[in-house]
């Protein structure tokens, strides 16, 4: 697609009133994304509680992006190859049972068992969110595909907020197991509303389908990859934020909530109320950005920097500590950069990937970003253990401005190379 873009002209009312595949998709999103943010604050008050060690949480985050790698070779695969529709519904109902199965972590000597439903858990999300990414152009017109893109974005970033602080209030007043419960009753009605969706075309990957020739196509996504740079650096934005500062922040944060701004049973209130301030913030900095980028590409490649640059003033404002107040407020700043970040690489890759490898890609930058995901998560205990809740904050601050800085030199050499 040209760099000559125009806005797109798609509004959002309009793509939810006529698109009936998106007012599923959409829908289906809503559901599941509720139970999503139930669980991760459940999991991670639970872990804490049980353990009382930082170093134990940062591995539940460790473990949950872990599966998402070592599966993204066949998700990826499948998502080209199969219907993308059933992907999803499987992937719900999969995630159902192990949901459920988290009631059964009761005492220090299950955390094991927490930490394998995790695995397993977040190893069927694997299959789910390709096929949710690839599906996307399937069922939404080009005209407008940058507003569902940014309407799915926001919707993420709203249900992280209502689910983070509803799953807070939950696991604070009425006790963790409940926010289990409500978790894998959400899969079971996403799994029924995207029932409804009917896709106009299929994907069309086809050959052996032993494991040799699936790892083969995979591979042949990596060439993809590889032959076309621009792509393959757009997909790394992800991996950068998540290793930088997203999953060091979100262990930090279980720390600020238990030991500096104590709020709800095990600071859980608390923790949902700063992934309730970073949902917000999420949800605003892309919407916002958008207004003013279009889907122009050179406007949302620049954009990308400032999404960088956000996410450090918000890291500094946090690293004060000052009162929950200022912490909830460089969280939603740092969040709009975050936001931007994520939102905009995504609109790149949807505008300008191949629709024949579109699961393989979305597949690998998932698997790029949860490893750096898994590797920040350990980073985050690491800096905690070594550095304190301040130092921590402040190196997190410090590693954002690598990606930012490669970045504005890699858009500067375009530039002049154009």
């Amino acid at each position: 697609m040209s760099d000559s873009v125009p806005p797109s002209s798609g509004g959002y009312w309009v793509l939810v009133r006529d698109n009936a595949n998106f007012r599923y998709l959409w829908a289906g999103q809503i559901i599941s994304l509720l139970g999503d943010w139930f669980n991760l604050i459940a999991s991670a008050a639970l872990v804490a509680e049980l353990t009382n060690s930082g170093l134990a949480v940062g591995s539940l985050f460790v473990v949950r992006m872990l599966a998402p790698v070592l599966i993204s070779p066949l998700a990826g695969v499948a998502a080209d190859r199969y219907n993308r529709k059933y992907i999803l519904i499987a992937a719900d109902i999969g995630r159902f049972f192990t949901a459920a199965a988290f009631l059964l972590v009761r005492s220090p000597e299950h955390v094991w068992l927490l930490y394998l439903l995790s695995f397993v858990q977040l190893g069927i999300g694997g299959f789910f969110f390709p096929a949710r990414s690839a599906i996307l152009p399937d069922i939404v017109s080009e005209r407008s595909l940058g507003a569902a893109n940014a309407l799915t974005s926001a919707t993420w970033s709203i249900m992280l907020a209502l689910g983070a602080a509803l799953g807070g209030l939950v696991s604070g007043t009425w006790g963790i197991y409940p926010a289990f419960a409500i978790d894998a009753l959400s899969f079971v009605v996403s799994a029924l509303v995207l029932c409804g969706i009917r896709l106009p075309s299929q994907p069309t990957l086809a050959g052996d389908k032993s494991l040799g020739a699936v790892l083969r196509q995979y591979v042949d996504g990596l060439r993809y990859l590889r032959e076309h740079g621009e792509i393959a650096l757009t997909t790394l934005h992800k991996a950068a934020l998540v290793f930088c500062f997203g999953a060091p922040l979100d262990v930090i944060n279980v720390a600020i909530s238990r030991e500096v701004f104590t709020v709800g049973h095990g600071g859980a209130l608390g923790l949902g109320l700063m992934y309730a301030a970073a949902g917000i913030g999420t949800g605003l900095g892309p919407i916002a950005g958008r207004y003013v980028t279009g889907d122009r590409l050179p406007a949302l490649r620049r954009s990308i920097a400032l999404g960088y640059v956000l996410a450090v003033v918000g890291l500094l404002i946090i690293a004060t500590l000052h009162s929950l107040g200022i912490v909830l407020l460089g969280i939603l700043v740092r969040a709009c950069g975050s936001g931007i970040l994520w939102v905009f690489s995504t609109q790149i890759l949807l505008q300008t990937v191949s629709p024949h490898v579109r699961g393989r890609v979305f597949s690998t930058e998932i698997a790029f970003s949860m490893l750096m995901s898994a590797a920040g998560a350990s980073a985050g205990g690491y800096y905690l253990e070594w550095l304190g809740i301040a130092g921590a904050v402040h190196a997190t601050a410090f590693l954002t401005l690598i990606p930012c800085a490669l970045w504005v030199g890699w858009l500067v050499a375009r530039r002049a190379r154009d």
